[in-house]
Parts: C-alpha cells; structure tokens; sequence
C-alpha cells in the first residue's frame, strides 16, 4: 500500500475507538465492550493515550509483513490503526532524532504475549534502521539471541506454551546515525529448581526436549543419551509433547542461531555436554546404608550413569561419589567430614543440577554479550526492551512465585509514578485545572516485601543467617510476629486475618494482596530456595574436571581462592538486581505495552469478559484513561510549537519578533480553534483532542505544500533569469568572435594575394639570372670537358704499359716457383711418403681446434651470470669439451661478477637469497619481490626533514624504515603507521606527527605468520609476559612483507643463532589481550583493489579477504 493511500487518521473507519481516552461514555464496561469488540475483529492493539495495550490472539495475523513496517515507518503516532509498530516507531525516532534513550516496558499477566511483543518490537526497530554489511550482521545477531535465550530459559507452563522463566533485560545501542552497533543482555532469577521438579502439566525448559528431539544420533550417541523421554527423571512425562511445537526443528534453530551470534563449535558441544550431564544427574539414585558406628550414609546404586556424567564432565568418578556421599564443614581452622543420608544426597544432586544449569544460563547470557556488545568506544544512544516474567498466581505458590511478584510489584510502581503520578504533577505544575484522580499506589507492597529492617525479604535473610535451628516455620512465625498489623499482610495469627471468615487460609501459608489480588504463598521450601546452598565438596569436585568451560562455572572451588564467607542469598540478590533494574529504566524515556490475555485455554476468538475485567483493574488501565480523559491529550513547550506551525499565521510568518507564547496565542486565535480545545501553561501548550491536532498537521501540510509551490516559482524566475542573462551575455561574445573571425579572414586573403604577387615578380628575377649563371658555366664546362679527355687518353696508354711489364715479372715469379718446389719434392720425396698420414691428421686438427676456437671467441655469450645460451657445438668429437668450457665460462664470468660487488650489494643478494629459502614456492607474493631491489630505508628518514625529530629519537643505525598499515585489534580496520627495524628494535611511530607509538625489542618476537597468498599481511607473534605483549600481538600489512621479515629474520639470527619460526598457513592464531583470535584468509572480490580487507566477526574471528 502505498503511503497516499493509507488512511490519514486512526478515526477513519475504526472498529470501535481506537483510542480509549475518545470512549463516550468512559465507563469500566465500555471500556471492556471495547476490547472486546475490537479483538472479536483481529483488532488487538488499542491505544490509551501513547500506551499501547496487546490481546494476545492466539494465532498468527497478518499484521506483521514487510508492507506493514513500511506503511507505520516515520508516522505520526496517532496517524493510523493502532498497533505495536507505531509505539516502536516513535521511540525509535526519539532516539535518533531527539537523542532521547528509551526503554519499552511489557507488562501482563504470564501468557499474555509479552515475549512476543518484544520479538516484534525489536524485528521492527532491525527493518527501519540503517543498512549495510556490518549494520545487517550487528541486527541478525541481535535477533538471533532470542531463539538462544528461549531455548534454555523457557518453559511450557499451564498457561502459557512458551513461557519465560527468566527475566531479560536487553540495552540496544545506537551510533548517532541511529544505526545499532550492539546490545547488552541482563537476566533476572532463572526458575532453576524447574531442572528437577515441575509442576503438574507443565515441562522441563526446551533444549532439553530439542535435544532429544533434533539431535542426531552421532550426536546423542557421543552424549550418550536416549531418544526416549521416558528416561530421564527431570522431564515431566504428562506434557513431554506439545501440540504445535516442533522440537526438532527448534533445535536445528537454536543451533543455527548460535552460529550466527558467534559461537564456536566446540563452545557449543560443550554447552550440549553440560545439558546432557544435567539430565543424566536426575537418574541417579542413592541407597541407604549403615555405618558400624550407627550413622546412616547413603551409597549410589548404579554407578555406570555416574562414569557417564563424568566422562562428559571431564571428572574424575572417585572425585564426583565422594562430594555425593560426603559433606566437610570448615570453620576457622577446623575441618570436620560427615556422611550424607539419602535425603541429603538427593538434595546434594538436585543443588548441582540446578547450579549447573543456572551457572550455564547466566555463561551462555554473558558468552552473548561478547558477541553483541558494540566494539566501539564512541557515545551511544540506548533503547531497552524488558521482557519479564507476568504475574504469576497458581494453585501453589513458592518461592519463585513471590520473587517474580515482587518485581511485578516494582514495575507497576514505575508505571504509577511515570504515568499517573507525574501526569497529574505536570499540569500542577504548568497551572493547569485539573481535577485530581484517585489511584492506588502500591509503594505500601513494595514496602512490605522489600524494607531493609522488616521487609519479608530482609527477615527471610536474617531466618537464613542466624545460627541454631532453622526452618519454614519459624520463618512463618517470624512473620506473624513483624507484619502482623499489616494491612496487606494476612496469616492464621496476623491481625488482619481474625475478622476473616475465611477458614481456607493453611497453618503453613501466608497471602499479600497483590495490585494484581490476593495470592497465597506456601512457605515449604522458602528457607532452603533463599539459601541456594551448593556442598563445597561439590563445588571443588567440579572445579577440579578437565571440562574448561564447568570449571570456569565454579571458580570458588579454586582451593587457592577458597573463601569462608556465606554467599549472598537469591532474594538479597534479586533484590539488588531489581533495584539496578529500576534505577536504569527510570534514566530513559518509558514507553509502555501492557499485555492482556483474552482466555485461559489458550485459544483464538474467546474473550472472557470476567478475566479481561481483572486484568484491567490490577494493571490501573481505568485510572489511566481517566487521567488521559481529564488532561490533555497533546503537550508541547512554546518555542517548538510556534517554530512548527507558525507558517499558517499571516502574523507570525516568517518571523515572530515577540515571546513564543505570545505568538502561539496569536496563531491559535487566528486559526479559530475553540478555547476549550486547548490551554496555556507556564511553559507548554496543551492540546485536549488528538483531532485538534490532527486538524493543525492537515493545515500545515497544505501550507508546506503552498509555500513549496511559492519556492519553487521563485526559484524558477531566477533561473530563467539567469538563463536569459546568460543567453545575452553569451549572444554578445558569439557577435564578437563572428566579426573577428570575418576581420580575421580578409585579411588572411590579402595577404596571400600579396605573397602570391611577390613570389611571381621574384621568381621571373631568379629565372633570369638563372639562364645567365647557366651560359657562362657552360662555356667553362667546355674547357673542362675537351682537357679530362686528353688528359684520359695519356693515362690509358700509360696503364696499358705498365700492365704488359707487370705480367712479364709474374711469369718469371712463377716459373722460378714451379722450379723450386720441383727440386724440393726430389730432395724430400722419401720422407714424405713415410709420415704423410699422420702430419696431415695432426695439421687438420690443429687447423679445425684452431678455427674453432677462434669462432667461439667472436661469438661469446653476455657476461651477466643469468645469461643461460652458448654457441652451437661445430663437431660432435667435441662435445665434452665444449660442455666443460660452457662450465668454465660460467664460473669464470660469475667470479668476475662478484668481484664487482660492493659490501652493500653483496649484503643485498645475501638477503635475496635468504628470501628465496624463507618463501619461494611457499608465498604468492613472492614472485613479484624478485625483480624489486631491497632498498632498506624508503622513507630516506636522515634526509627527510619531517622525520628529523623521529631521525634524532632513534640511537641505532636505521636498517629500514616504510609505511606499513597496523590492524586494529578492535574492528580489524587499518591505520598508516611507520614502521623503523635497527639492530636491537622495531618502532612503531604516528606517520602525521613522528611519535613514537611502540619500542619493541627483537628478542620479544618468537614467531612470525603470513598467508599464502599474495595479500601483504603479516602476524608478529610477541614473548608472552614482556611489556609489549601486554595488548597482544601486531598485525600488519605492507607491500614489502618479503624484505620486512627477511631483515627481520636475519637479525634475530645474528643475535641469537636460532632461526625464528616463519608460519606460512591461511588460517593461524594470534593473541589480542586475553583472547585467542583465530586470523582466517578468504577469497573475495574487494573495492580497494589488491589490498586484504580486515573484518572482526567476532571475539575468536578476524576474516582477511584477499583477491
């Protein structure tokens, strides 16, 4: 739908009143008619003022699409149907736009849809605010630790299938764009003692059914556990299923969501092992025997379960039986052992259960926060959602019940004081008449249960804390005897209770009325559940396994940390947590959903009036749509409101010279509106009616509308002006440049005539001149020409001459010759003959070596030592010959090469070499080193005159200097650093200002890792309890990570002879602080180019993409 289309005000055709302050006649029962008309037409939600109250339907809507968060985003709140997106809209827009944090508060009754409405507020803040990478995987974690947190904090209950049984406070934060950066997550008093005991049609948490249901069999066979619910004694049999849950594709859901938020695999086997181990506990069973002294001692039946427990702990079996059967008792330096009863022992299993599982919850709550939390440091703005237990009232009620109550108590006080107190207070305050509305406050409640002297809580403490004999009922005696007189106190004995004909009220019980009525608590089990007393034995047994993540859930079994002080109670504690809870939400802006729930079957379209009517009077909704009805339901200080509608007063537009209340009242007498629409305060201006309101948005619409059109007439007259100047401005220089072209080009053509006519006359001068010179070098060519002639004629006749006598003396030559060699072959014919063979073959070797040497001296390949050709061997009896002096040449020319050298150049190659056993064939990157000369200092830092203070900081002899980008160990994102490697350091230095950053010596550097691709990041891996390694290791990246480690390499080698580990691995670990990171490489496409891009996942992953 798009956004002309939807309907411009919730009063259009509404089913019923969309807001309750409108309601005519204003009466318990319309009220209730109201509801109930609105939920019979899937209209749940229902304003009263800007409180937003929620039917759970029971059955999916289709209110929730994408078009749906589309159609309420940026809207007025009053501007369409009610609905829960409008409420999370105007506090999201609140905090982006007004820098207001804000905190949504759901409250109801348990099974009234408040889990929902948080899911729904928080989906919707996710769809609206920014986009982008980073932002969507910030936003999905932030979802997908709602399926985390429900797997193991909720519960199927009578009345509801999916109820928490835990509280959660969740601190979304904001940058300043209003895009979230993270969350913080607080949970309140898990419901333990439902590990081991549920009531009558109810369940166990879900991940154990899920466990059950979705695991696979490698996985339960590696637990070592069964199918079959049946099996375990910690899971209630009746209810073991339920209709219209899955739990097998809610654990595939879980564990895709830890995945997500950032868990490790082996952090979630090892939370599945935990699981596992809890409901193996509930199997094992004790038997009673008697010791020769006489004292009971109890011993376990079975003890193949125990072994398992114990493999899936990582605990010695010997250690687990002995906390099972013994109980030390330490005070001051005495230590005394006794045995454990069966009764004792049973107790002792269910307390290790219950701390085992709670401890977990509260790992896995805080495991979720290191992954959420925003790594940033900048100032946040902050939106909190609480998502808390309702109020509870069953058929028993212990303690759990009376702790979530309290809280309960807590939040509706908050309510009273931010809603109706405050509301009346304000107009008091601004002047306003206003008649004063009766409500119950329910400070006198909180007083009774929390009082630091005679609260229930502070007695439950003192019972609990003193020495001698204690139990439930003295606890319960305790009370009659304090809160006797108490008018919302009621017992057998209290004070309250003897005018009662009330004969239902138990000897062990006592009942407080509630704002929400009257509940009756059973004080079995009060004593015991505030003590949440764990055996030391069985704490230092699980101290003591090999399971890192369960030691780490029981640090005071450290025997070197053991402490004799009594830890706190769990009601002093929740006490403490509620009233941190309190204090943070009374900081933000409230924004209120109060859940009801229609029916307590569970089922869609039943409206029971008599519920819903209960529900209203303990929630205080009526007194709250009469504080609406008798106030105002729009307020707004003076200067915004003048600033917002003043352009639809002729007097106050554009600029009003007066006070800002003045010039509202001008405005609203000119716009006619009634006087007893609105009011004057102090400092705001109240408005009665939403439609008052809507009536002056309308106008200024329209106005905005009417004065865009005056902007836009304006703009276009300046700018067919400056068009027309334009025009005329350039119509003058084209005219300009026309005649001057035209100028130009006659005078070009007179020129040229000009030249032409110049030209003619000099060349009919040239010409005739020309035939002149011609005649008389003719005349002296003749001369010339009849003299070298004659002059031929002598010449050849001389030749001719000396030719003939040339040819006599060489014949004579050669006769004298022909004589000679006659005589000589007489005289040596018989030697000749004898040696003729040989001396030939000696002198055709001796000609071909001698040739042949003489060919490969004229053909002689470079000099240079790379140079790999050499001439073609001529014969083939020459080829060892020719191989050795293609080795000889070699050697020879690579000895004249090194005997250029310089020591410089020679250390240079030292470290091309070195660089080639460190990476060749191992790096990517090392292919495009070879050809790239090692210069050392590229930054030429003793010539460079802004490096001169850094130059004078530095004693050593610089060995290199260049600006490498330094990881940040937060965000993964790279800042220019310049980076200095002498003798005995390497320097990190500001590449802005100079400033040295870091001094780190060489000998704290223990190994080295890269990649194995063509990305120039490196890891230095630092000595662990040196100074610098006290943040953790460096990571780098440099184009020159080839000479930057093969420097550093060599250095550490010349001053310890040990060669330090280079690990060459696309995925290896570095330390940040306390955390191993693990550094991983990915192939990516990336918009920088060539360069890795950082990218921290999370606290355990640092992705690298490389192209």
């Amino acid at each position: 739908m798009a956004k002309s289309e939807v309907k411009s005000s919730l009063l259009d055709n509404m089913i019923g009143v969309g807001d309750s302050v409108l309601l005519e006649p204003l009466t318990e029962d319309t009220f209730l008619e109201n509801l109930k008309k609105r939920f019979g037409h899937s209209e749940i939600y229902t304003y009263i003022g800007n409180v937003v109250i929620s039917l759970n339907p029971y059955r999916q809507l289709p209110i929730y699409t994408p078009a749906k968060v589309e159609e309420y985003r940026n809207r007025n709140f009053y501007e369409l149907s009610p609905h829960i997106y409008a409420l999370a809209d105007e506090a999201y827009r609140s905090l982006r736009d007004q820098d207001k944090d804000q905190c949504i508060l759901i409250t109801g009754e348990s099974g009234a849809g408040k889990t929902e409405a948080s899911k729904l507020v928080m989906s919707y803040v996710a769809a609206v605010c920014g986009k982008g990478a980073e932002v969507n995987q910030v936003k999905e974690q932030l979802l997908q630790s709602n399926p985390v947190l429900e797997a193991f904090g909720n519960a199927k209950t009578v009345r509801n299938d999916n109820s928490s049984r835990f509280g959660k406070y969740m601190d979304i934060e904001f940058d300043f764009k209003g895009d979230p950066l993270g969350g913080v997550i607080s949970n309140y008093l898990l419901e333990k003692s439902r590990v081991v005991k549920q009531p009558r049609g109810e369940r166990n948490f879900h991940i154990f059914y899920q466990l059950l249901s979705g695991g696979s069999e490698d996985l339960l066979k590696q637990l070592k556990l069964e199918r079959d619910f049946n099996h375990y004694n910690y899971l209630g049999q009746e209810s073991a299923e339920v209709n219209g849950i899955d739990d097998a594709a809610n654990f595939r859901t879980v564990k895709n969501a830890m995945q997500i938020v950032g868990f490790m695999d082996d952090e979630t086997e090892s939370v599945l092992a935990v699981v596992a181990a809890v409901l193996k506990l509930g199997n094992i069973e004790f038997k009673p025997e008697s010791r020769v002294n006489g004292m009971d001692e109890s011993r376990i039946q079975d003890k193949n379960g125990l072994k398992e427990i114990c493999e899936l702990l990582g605990q010695d079996q010997a250690v687990l039986e002995r906390a099972f059967s013994f109980r030390t008792v330490e005070a001051k330096q005495e230590k005394v052992s006794t045995t454990l009863n069966v009764a004792q022992a049973y107790y002792a299993r269910d307390a290790l259960a219950k701390n085992l599982y709670n401890r977990l919850f509260t790992w896995l709550v805080n495991r979720i926060n290191g992954s959420i939390k925003a790594q940033t440091k900048v100032r946040k703005k902050v939106m909190g959602v609480l998502d808390i237990y309702g109020f509870e009232i069953f058929e028993n009620n212990s303690f759990e019940q009376f702790i979530i109550n309290y809280c309960n108590e807590k939040l509706q006080q908050i309510f009273i004081e931010l809603t109706l107190k405050e509301e009346q207070e304000e107009y008091i305050k601004e002047g306003i008449e206003w008649t004063h509305i009766e409500y119950f406050n329910n400070a006198i409640i909180c007083e009774l249960i929390e009082n630091n002297t005679n609260g229930i809580l502070a007695m439950l403490d003192e019972e609990c804390l003193r020495p001698g004999t204690v139990s439930d009922e003295t606890f319960l005696e305790k009370l009659n005897q304090v809160c006797a007189v108490h008018e919302r106190f009621e017992s057998r004995m209290s004070k309250s209770s003897r005018f009662l004909n009330d004969t239902s009220l138990p000897h062990n019980c006592f009942r407080i009325q509630h704002y929400a009525g009257k509940v009756m608590y059973h004080v079995a089990g009060f004593v015991d559940k505030n003590n949440d007393l764990l055996y030391r034995d069985l704490s230092q047994a699980m101290w003591k396994t090999n399971h890192s993540l369960v030691k780490s859930l029981f640090p005071e079994g450290n025997p070197a940390k053991m402490s004799l002080k009594r830890p706190p109670t769990a009601g002093s504690q929740f006490r403490a947590s509620v009233a941190t809870l309190m204090k943070n939400l009374l900081t933000k802006n409230p924004n209120y959903i109060r859940c009801i729930k229609p029916n307590d079957q569970k089922a869609p379209l039943i409206f029971s009036e008599a519920l819903v009517r209960h529900q209203i009077n303990y929630l205080g909704l009526m007194e709250n749509v009469y504080v609406r009805r008798a106030g105002y339901a729009f307020k707004q200080p003076y200067d915004p409101c003048l600033e917002r509608y003043k352009m639809l007063c002729s007097q106050t537009w554009p600029h009003w010279r007066h006070g800002a209340r003045d010039g509202v009242k001008v405005l609203l007498t000119e716009l006619r509106i009634p006087s007893e629409e609105f009011s004057y305060g102090r400092s705001k201006i109240f408005i009665r009616n939403p439609r008052t309101l809507f009536k002056l948005e309308d106008q200024r619409k329209h106005r905005l509308e009417d004065l865009a059109t005056l902007i836009q007439k304006i703009y276009r007259g300046w700018k067919c002006r400056t068009n027309f100047l334009l025009m005329k401005k350039s119509q003058i220089i084209i005219s300009a440049w026309t005649k001057r072209y035209f100028q130009q080009k006659k005078y070009l053509r007179l020129k040229m005539v000009t030249l032409v006519i110049q030209s003619y006359i000099r060349g009919w001068k040239a010409r005739k001149l020309l035939r002149e010179l011609k005649h008389q070098k003719r005349c002296v060519e003749s001369v010339t020409t009849i003299a070298a002639y004659w002059r031929g004629t002598q010449a050849r006749r001389e030749l001719k001459r000396l030719k003939e006598e040339a040819r006599r003396r060489h014949a004579v030559a050669v006769i004298w010759a022909y004589w000679l060699g006659l005589k000589v072959r007489r005289e040596y014919r018989k030697f000749f003959r004898a040696n003729a063979g040989r001396k030939i073959y000696e002198f055709t070797i001796q000609r071909i070596m001698q040739k042949y040497f003489l060919d490969l001296r004229n053909k002689l390949p470079p000099l240079s030592p790379t140079e790999r050709s050499w001439p073609v061997r001529p014969y083939l009896f020459l080829d060892g010959t020719h191989t050795e002096l293609k080795r000889i040449f070699h050697l020879w020319r690579c000895k004249k090469y090194r005997g250029q050298f310089t020591d410089q150049k020679r250390a240079t190659y030292e470290e091309k070499l070195e660089a080639s056993e460190l990476f060749k064939d191992k790096k990517a990157l090392y292919t495009n080193s070879v050809q790239q000369p090692f210069q050392g200092d590229y930054l030429e830092i003793s010539k460079n005159p802004k490096y001169q203070k850094l130059n004078g900081a530095v004693e050593e002899k610089i060995l290199l200097a260049d600006v490498v980008n330094k990881i940040n160990r937060a965000n993964g994102k790279g800042a220019p650093r310049i980076f200095l490697l002498t003798k005995s350091n390497f320097i990190i230095a500001d590449q802005k200002s100079g400033q040295i950053k870091s001094n780190i010596p060489v000998m704290d550097i223990t190994s080295v890792s890269v990649s194995k691709q063509t990305d120039g990041l490196f890891a230095l891996h630092l000595k662990e309890g040196s100074t610098a390694a006290s943040k953790g290791d460096f990571l780098f990246t440099s184009d020159r990570l080839i000479e930057i480690i093969t420097k550093l390499y060599r250095i550490i080698f010349s001053k310890t002879n040990q060669k330090i580990a280079v690990e060459i691995n696309n995925e290896f670990l570095v330390q940040f602080n306390q955390d191993k990171v693990c550094v991983k490489f990915i192939q990516g496409t990336q918009k920088n180019g060539n360069l890795p891009a950082c990218k921290r996942k999370n606290n355990r992953l640092l992705e690298v993409t490389v192209p």
